[in-house]
């Protein structure tokens, strides 16, 4: 069994370029949607959870407290933009085209042909359900981060197999 085995920790993808965490703090391609967690450029204390489904593109931005972005209104807002090169950077241009169901025209994606390819499409707004579970999983995320470095199990993390069993 290896170490990684015996810990409480998984194994985490590693990102493809070192990404700037103070602008987005979290990141994640899960629930069918790219989602995240976008720091506001005017108010240090704020934050907005924006979201976009793949293969629809509806989008969806608000703010931790829910109130609507002002910017996401018939267009993807600068956080929406900031949440898909983020992604870009941690998991690659193919890897988050290909999650969205995106089809980009050039042979070498990045962020930016990601983000016309989606918007060509004229995306609408989504309902934004997601943003409470999404900013949930943001804090819970927060609080690993204040624990110190340790292998024994984690009680939350029991679900986690941290051995095979072979029968």
């Amino acid at each position: 069994m290896s170490d990684w085995e015996r810990s409480s920790t998984a194994r985490v993808v590693p990102a493809a370029r070192p990404r700037k965490l103070a602008k987005v703090p979290f990141v994640e391609l899960a629930d069918g949607r790219l989602q995240g967690v976008v720091s506001s450029g005017s108010d240090v204390e704020r934050v907005y959870v924006s979201s976009v489904e793949a293969g629809t593109y509806a989008y969806a931005c608000s703010t931790n407290n829910n109130r609507p972005c002002g910017g996401a209104r018939g267009w993807f807002c600068n956080h929406l933009r900031a949440l898909v090169t983020e992604a870009v950077l941690q998991y690659g241009a193919e890897r988050v085209a290909r999650y969205l169901r995106v089809e980009v025209a050039d042979e070498e994606p990045s962020a930016q042909s990601v983000l016309h390819a989606m918007t060509a499409t004229n995306p609408s707004q989504a309902d934004g359900k997601a943003a409470a579970a999404v900013f949930s999983r943001f804090l819970r995320h927060l609080a690993y981060l204040e624990l110190a470095p340790a292998t024994p199990p984690m009680p939350e993390m029991q679900w986690f197999p941290a051995t095979r069993t072979v029968a």
